[in-house]
């Protein structure tokens, strides 16, 4: 990664901030961006990145921020809501926002960076999901469908760009320890800190794979979870 251009979208915080400080130890030249802009301008400034503040729900911030940003050789996207929430606790707003930023934003960034690194042939983007985007969950409305949504767009485009100079990458962490999940109030197995999840995810970019899902063997249950009959998936996690 040294020397190579990185914009790393949702970078103020939890694993953002903690890959950045990972790519930046690499000689990467980053660009940070996220809404927290105080907290974005004083990483930045630690880091010797470019601080570049953007709300990914406003298309228009997104349209100037990626023209600000110029062509890069690497877009990592990050961003991220979450509130835990059951059917019997709807909020539409909330999820909405989910499926907004989690979502929606990615496709905005995309739609400005995409296109310049086909006609390069040439560049890397890296969309994270989540072990929630693999079946659906109880108290995952919103966050688990905008991250199953976010996995097969890029599973899509991996398809699409097969051959091309263009890699996308998924990364699939489980629970990270952060300001996010501090809203959980269940147990979240093998919680990681973020600059573990920084370090798996360092490794998965640098893999080249297509898809890597960590940790490892919480994964696996998530992943074998797709062949299992709903009924039981069901009874399974409504108890756990």
């Amino acid at each position: 990664m040294k020397d190579q251009r990185w914009w790393l979208i949702g970078a103020s915080e939890g694993l953002g901030r903690a890959l950045a400080t990972a790519m930046a130890a690499e000689g990467a030249r980053l660009i940070l961006s996220a809404r927290g802009e105080e907290r974005l301008r004083a990483l930045a400034g630690d880091l010797d990145a470019r601080a570049l503040p953007l709300d990914v729900s406003d298309p228009a911030a997104v349209a100037t921020a990626a023209e600000a940003a110029g062509p890069v050789d690497g877009l990592i996207y990050l961003a991220g809501a979450y509130w835990p929430m059951k059917a019997k606790e709807w909020d539409s707003a909330r999820i909405e926002t989910m499926l907004d930023v989690n979502l929606n934003g990615a496709v905005r960034v995309l739609g400005h960076v995409l296109p310049g690194m086909i006609t390069r042939n040439q560049g890397r983007v890296v969309l994270t999901g989540s072990l929630a985007g693999f079946r659906g969950l109880p108290g995952s409305l919103g966050y688990g469908q905008s991250k199953a949504a976010l996995m097969n767009l890029g599973q899509s485009l991996q398809a699409d760009l097969r051959g091309t100079g263009v890699r996308v990458q998924l990364v699939n962490p489980g629970f990270i320890r952060t300001r996010l999940t501090d809203r959980n109030d269940f147990s979240m197995p093998f919680l990681m800190d973020p600059d573990e999840a920084a370090a798996h995810m360092l490794r998965a970019i640098r893999s080249g794979r297509p898809a890597t899902s960590f940790p490892t063997v919480f994964s696996w249950l998530f992943r074998a979870g797709r062949l299992l009959p709903t009924p039981l998936w069901n009874r399974l996690f409504a108890r756990s």
